[in-house]
């Protein structure tokens, strides 16, 4: 180039610049195209007010950029950030036992856009950059439009998160420009097909995300191609099957890659999966997460120069290990490690302390079994430590006030014990504090008023023993002004809440449920106007709380249920709660006044008011809740019948409990449709008539304790399309009647029924043997007959079988014991079963409560009773319950019902539900059962209550009775057993009712602390003597009958007054039956005697008359 051109291009130049700058203008043409594109979008919340026609330059409307020199439309921003529709919450949903982000799913719809993309999109030839991201009903339930292959001049494209589904089209590879791509978040695109090859191709890409999407089966090898990748996002997720890498040498190519993911990947056939990744010389993020990995090796070198960030959550080597790998602790430039969830058994590594760059650990949900080492408190520039769930124990040493940098600390639920350490408090930058769920006691520090940035505090399930004005005293100077969360649930607070509440003028949480704190809601409270959740419940508050509360018009959920609150509440006090849609304040002593037209300024998708005073009217405010998912008005007062009206309005509610009221009337004549609540229960009132018809969506009803009445049939064998749903059905205690139908085969689903106390008759039906899921049956205290239901063959999954209080007979068959080995509860008391005891029931080895008691059982009692294993051992379980288990179940309601049984234990019947699972008992009583004791029986160390009275036993009483270490009761009484009471008796420490009268037994009851504190009509009826009897053992052994004095015994006086009386009174009396002379004269004699009577009666009379008159005269 001469000198001369050069001179006119620096002259051109400066021509340029001296021009004054000219706003881009929208080109007319690509105005229309965005318009066009606009009338295809569906935008709710107006987010595009400016793309109008009267705002001529589209270069200014919203998410447009323009060329500032040719002004034509260069990209394009309309996506939707969700995590603006975020928000802290905890409540009644914990994850790893922190606050989560809910995610207002309603606010989400308003604000993104949806629709379709229009091909019009296409014209804009100048387009680079389109991010539509986040707008998921955008692409739902549609493919990726094939249109977008054509836009050439492409270089960003992100599509993630915007629903999507189907195949990539292929002509998205023509985008030979593209350099960033993001498909992620479309959990059903791919649709379980492999990741296409023709990304292979895609050349200049330096981002690729297709994590979370729908791809599975083989990593493409094309992928190799993509040598200027920078990000690759592969990673799955838990619903669909994993990608699978047979190696990753493909990765070896990718030199720039700084950022894999690969999480859920099976790379189980990868064995050099560390030495490839290591060698990528610009690897700085890499997520493994969830991957199965191939065989450990420890490698000999190790060489990754960049590696700031390794996640390895929850992988799993094949085979397990159980132990941190120690190649980790070699990667010295490391910021952020996550090995949360692998099952790490050994204590926490020294090695840790290598890592001197940490700023994030997890190591969250292992099983170190350690205290907490010391070397993790010289890891200074840690801003994030996370321990919880880590099975550590001993104290937290002062040395955590040396983490001067954290900002969240997490060493929730462990066995950690002693005082919060007050180093705590030199914890100044920390943000987030989470210590619940572990052994910690004592008071919380002075010291941690010093944390005024924290935001979060979770100190639920410890043992403060505190006063919770203590508690906001400390952090009320200097805390309360940030603090968002407050959690304290379950910690032992007492006390009342004081007016320093009103300080947390930003706290958007508070829990402070199941403590003991008192009082009234100091007026305070009404100062909280950021407060979205409040929980107070199961604690002692009294007074009236909506004086407190009715201000905080932001308020979304109020849980105040379990206390002593009591009070009117009137509209007034509910006016300016408007954002409120969860109300729990079961438990408390309120009624409502409302008027009869009032709605509700607010929208409940949750209401339980369970024991308020709302009736007796039908609370028709109520139809004005057209969110309502759950309805809780159990003991309302309601005196009402359901109005046709009430069930259209709870349409849409997933559960209803009106149960104990007084709700009357047949359901028919008000329900247009079949019941479609999920769950159901009007149990406890007083319907009546026809049961309901059900559509299959039912899952859970409950109808007993009603006056329901007539045959089942129509409601059981109604005709439907589909299986029914139903999995728990009660409708004990009605008045039902007629045979059980045989219309069970369409109620597949079933897996506990309950029809006790009604009128049924004949026998079980064979179609319920149709029912494979069936666990628990109850028909006890009804009329059937026949034989033991053969149809019960097939239930093999019964865990509680009560067929009690009927007309049964015949023998107890051997495929009990043989086909129901699941059985928990075998309930067949007050029945006529006779024949002997089947040996097959010692099979049963799950059995812990058998009741054969009030039968005609003759016969031997089996032997090999001890190998019923659940009563040889003492129960051990952490849940005292026994459970039916459903498959679906609704979200407002659990997959199980808890099992209960009436039990005749300690000659009483009480109903078993809570604590079943903890009860073990064999009652053969009141049967024909003969021979002796079994002495195989003492192997039942497990066993609480034993009863084999009104028997025709004989034998002695084993000796190895003492071994029964459980038992608590034993009644012996009315058999014929002899000999000596055995002295290892006195051994059962737990025995509180003993009962072993009237048998055969002699010599002196055994002395211990239990056998001598109970009653003498214990023993009565023997030839025992010693205490509690008034028989004292003599020297030469002899005993004499002790029969009592309660009228337990035979009182032989009154016995020959009582023959006496009737041998003279028929001696009289049978002459003059059969005599008809004798009979004459005896009431002529009678007669004569009455007439002397009355004669000597007058006389007397007579006589004093006189005497008077003629005293007066």
């Amino acid at each position: 180039m001469n000198s001369s051109s050069i001179y006119i291009l620096v002259f051109v130049q400066l021509w340029l610049l001296s021009l004054p700058c000219r706003e881009s203008v929208c080109i007319p043409s690509e105005r229309e195209t965005l318009l066009k594109f606009k009338n295809n979008l569906i935008d709710p919340s107006n987010r595009l007010w400016s793309w109008n026609h009267n705002n001529t330059n589209c270069c200014h409307w919203y998410g447009v950029l323009c060329h500032n020199v040719t002004s034509h439309v260069l990209q394009l921003h309309l996506n939707t950030s969700d995590s603006v529709f975020e928000y802290d919450y905890d409540g009644h949903y914990l994850f790893d036992n922190k606050a989560f982000k809910a995610f207002d799913e309603e606010a989400y719809r308003r604000w993104s856009f949806g629709g379709e993309i229009s091909p019009c999109l296409a014209d804009l030839k100048h387009l680079n950059y389109l991010d539509l991201s986040a707008n998921y009903f955008l692409g739902e339930g549609m493919s990726i439009p094939s249109f977008l292959g054509t836009m050439t001049s492409l270089t960003h494209l992100n599509l993630s998160h915007t629903g999507f589904n189907g195949k990539i089209p292929p002509q998205i590879g023509n985008l030979s420009k593209l350099r960033y791509l993001d498909l992620s978040g479309n959990y059903l695109l791919g649709g379980g097909m492999s990741i296409p090859s023709f990304l292979g191709t895609m050349t200049s890409l330096t981002h690729l995300d297709l994590s979370g999407t729908g791809f599975m089966g083989k990593i493409p090898s094309q992928i190799w191609n993509l040598s200027n990748l920078v990000y690759l996002g592969l990673g799955g997720d838990s619903d669909v099957e994993p990608l699978f890498a047979e190696n990753v040498e493909w990765l070896s190519s990718m030199w720039k890659l700084e950022y894999l993911h690969l999480s859920y990947a099976n790379l189980s056939k990868a064995f050099h999966w560390l030495h490839t990744l290591q060698s990528l010389p610009s690897l700085t993020h890499l997520y493994l997460s969830f991957c199965t990995l191939p065989h450990y090796n420890e490698p000999s070198l190790l060489n990754f120069s960049s590696l700031q960030t390794l996640h390895l959550s929850d992988t799993s080597y094949s085979p397990a290990i159980s132990f941190v790998p120690k190649w980790i602790f070699k990667l010295k430039k490391l910021v952020s490690l996550q090995l949360s969830y692998n099952e790490i058994n050994d204590p926490i590594p020294g090695g840790i302390r290598n890592l001197t760059l940490l700023q994030n650990l997890d190591l969250s949900f292992n099983s170190f079994s350690s205290s907490i080492p010391d070397c993790l408190y010289g890891l200074h520039r840690l801003k994030s430590l996370d321990l919880s769930s880590c099975d550590l124990h001993g104290t937290i040493s002062d040395a955590l006030g040396n983490l001067t940098s954290l900002v969240e600390l997490d060493l929730s639920g462990n066995q950690l014990e002693g005082n919060i350490p007050t180093s705590l408090g030199n914890l100044t930058s920390l943000v987030e504090l989470y210590l619940s769920y572990s052994q910690l006691e004592g008071n919380i520090p002075t010291s941690l008023g010093n944390l005024c940035n924290l935001r979060v505090i979770d100190l639920s399930y410890l043992k403060l023993n505190q006063q919770v004005n203590e508690l906001l005293e400390i952090l009320a100077p200097c805390i309360s002004h940030g603090l968002t969360t407050l959690a304290v649930q379950s910690s032992r607070l007492s006390g009342n809440l004081t007016d320093h509440i009103g300080a947390f003028k930003n706290i958007v949480q508070l829990d402070f449920s199941n403590n003991l704190i008192g009082g009234s809601l100091p007026r305070s409270f009404g100062k909280l106007s950021s407060l979205r959740y409040l929980d107070l419940s199961m604690n002692k508050f009294s007074g009236n709380p909506f004086e407190s509360l009715r201000s905080l018009s932001k308020l979304l959920s109020l849980h105040i249920d379990g206390n002593l609150f009591h009070g009117v509440v009137k509209e007034d006090d509910l006016a300016n709660l408007t954002s409120l849609t969860e109300f729990v304040a079961s438990g408390n002593n309120f009624t409502l006044k409302v008027g009869p037209n009032w709605i509700p300024n607010f929208q409940l998708t949750y209401l339980e008011v369970t024991s308020w005073q709302l009736g007796p009217s039908f609370p028709l405010w109520i139809q004005s809740q057209n969110q309502l998912q759950y309805v809780g008005l159990s003991n309302t007062g309601i005196f009402d019948s359901i109005p046709t009206q009430m069930w259209e309005a709870l349409s849409q509610v997933r559960y209803l409990n009106l149960s104990r009221n007084h709700i009357h009337g047949e359901i028919g004549t008000t329900l247009k449709n079949p019941i479609s609540i999920p769950t159901i229960d009007l149990s406890s009132n007083h319907l009546c008539g026809k049961l309901p018809y059900l559509s299959s969506d039912v899952f859970w009803l409950d109808l007993s304790s009603n006056s329901f009445s007539e045959s089942m049939n129509d409601f059981l064998c109604n005709d439907q399309d589909e299986p029914m749903g139903l999995e728990f059905l009660n409708l004990a205690s009605n008045n039902l009647s007629g045979e059980i139908p045989d219309c069970w085969m369409n109620w597949t689903f079933l897996a506990d029924v309950n029809l006790q106390s009604n009128h049924f008759v004949g026998n079980l039906p064979q179609s319920m043997g149709s029912l494979a899921d069936l666990q628990s049956l109850q028909i006890r205290n009804n009329t059937l007959s026949g034989i033991f239901p053969s149809s019960l063959k097939k239930n093999n999954q019964l865990i509680s079988l009560d067929l009690g209080e009927n007309n049964l007979s015949g023998s107890i068959p051997t495929w009990v014991g043989e086909n129901l080995l699941n059985v928990k509860i075998l309930r067949l008391r007050s029945n006529s079963f006779a024949g002997h005891i089947p040996n097959e029931i010692c099979q049963m080895s799950l059995l812990q409560v058998l009741d054969l008691a009030q039968n005609n059982l003759s016969g031997n009692i089996p032997s090999c009773f001890s190998n019923l294993s659940a009563m040889t051992l003492k129960n051990q379980s952490t849940d005292p319950r026994i459970y039916s288990q459903g498959k679906h179940g609704t979200s407002y309601s659990s997959m199980e019902s808890i099992v209960s049984v009436l039990l005749w234990l300690k000659r009483r019947g009480d109903e078993y539900r809570n604590i079943l699972g903890l009860v073990t008992s064999i009652d053969l009583s009141s049967n024909k059962l003969l021979g002796e004791i079994p002495r195989e029986i003492t192997y039942l160390n497990g066993l609480n209550f034993l009863n084999m009275s009104h028997n025709q036993l004989i034998g002695h009483i084993p000796q190895g009775i003492g071994n029964m270490r459980s038992l608590q009761s034993i009644d012996f009484s009315r058999n014929q057993l002899f000999g000596e009471i055995p002295p290892s008796i006195a051994n059962l420490s737990f025995l509180s009712m003993l009962d072993l009268s009237y048998n055969h037994l002699k010599g002196n009851i055994p002395t211990g602390t239990q056998l001598q504190t109970f009653d003498a009509s214990s023993f009565i009826g023997n030839n025992l003597c010693g205490p509690p009897l008034p028989i004292n053992c003599s020297s030469n052994g002899q005993t004499h009958s002790y029969e009592g004095s309660d009228g337990h015994g035979v009182n032989w006086f009154f016995v020959s007054m009582t023959i006496g009386f009737i041998v003279g009174f028929w001696i009289v009396i049978a002459p003059l039956l059969i005599c008809r002379s004798w009979r004459y004269a005896y009431f002529h004699f009678l007669d004569h005697v009455w007439f002397k009577l009355q004669s000597f009666r007058s006389g007397v009379f007579l006589s004093k008359l006189c005497k008077c008159w003629l005293t007066n005269g």
